[in-house]
């Protein structure tokens, strides 16, 4: 892990920071089947949130809930101190909250600097017309919105590959190239499912380097799900760990670790 990594403290957001958004009581059904059961957790403003649990722990069903994939039986989110109906994840988007995938979901015949610009949609107030006829304030607002992603651009550090097509890329590429998009939209919060899958140990480095560089650099908060524990410790200002749809712990990264639950659900030890 990088040394950037390493110093982050454990509590680095501290006890009195804002709370961005406060998951309450939610519930999650799909038939009988029962993905999360009354959790309830908050996010602060500024700090990195991690999300751990073993496999069918409900990780990901929570972060579709956040982002307006699925809507909860029961419970509620608020989110900057205000309760949020039902609403579709691009309304949400607008909203502040963008999101990478487990599985890199971009476009893959179009450039890197392409790909990024679809995360400014959101962004975009103008038409499609607008744009088409591109003349104006359509044009004005595109090179606004291409120098933004000039930016994002040099600060992921992909400049060389700005015009290459992103299925030529290898994968740690990709996802930075989807972490990107994602940072096009200007989120407050950003999601992050699972950004380290699959990556060697330098493409982790890269990418906790850039994760913490977003957090620091942009202010941006950040909820991410993550498996390799050295990644989630050495990152992340607070804990979430869940367990068959259930929260059975929550706290900084030393307390998470030496939880006798977390312990047995991760170790498969009975109770």
């Amino acid at each position: 892990m990088t040394e950037e990594a390493m110093d982050k403290p454990s509590d680095g957001v501290g006890c009195g920071a804002a709370v961005l958004m406060d998951i309450r009581n939610v519930s999650l059904r799909f038939g009988g089947v029962k993905a999360l059961r009354d959790v309830s957790f908050d996010i602060r403003e500024g700090e990195i949130r991690a999300i751990i649990g073993p496999n069918g722990a409900g990780k990901s069903s929570m972060l579709n809930v956040i982002n307006g994939f699925y809507h909860p039986q029961e419970g509620e989110i608020w989110f900057r101190g205000k309760r949020r109906p039902p609403m579709k994840p691009h309304t949400i988007a607008r909203h502040g909250i963008a999101r990478t995938f487990q599985n890199i979901a971009l476009f893959r015949g179009m450039s890197t600097l392409d790909n990024i610009m679809t995360g400014r949609i959101t962004r975009m107030g103008l038409g499609l017309l607008s744009h088409a006829i591109w003349w104006g304030w359509a044009e004005r607002e595109e090179v606004q919105h291409r120098e933004r992603v000039e930016r994002i651009i040099d600060f992921l550090e992909i400049q060389p590959i700005r015009k290459t097509p992103v299925g030529r890329l290898p994968y740690g590429l990709q996802k930075r190239v989807e972490l990107g998009r994602a940072l096009a939209a200007e989120p407050t919060l950003l999601l992050l499912d699972e950004p380290m899958a699959g990556m060697n140990v330098e493409e982790k480095e890269d990418l906790s380097r850039f994760i913490l560089d977003v957090n620091d650099e942009f202010g941006t908060t950040i909820a991410l799900i993550e498996h390799d524990m050295g990644v989630v410790m050495d990152l992340s200002d607070r804990v979430v760990v869940m367990d068959y749809g259930r929260k059975i712990a929550d706290g900084s990264p030393q307390e998470v670790r030496n939880n006798q639950d977390v312990i047995d659900a991760y170790l498969g030890v009975p109770h």
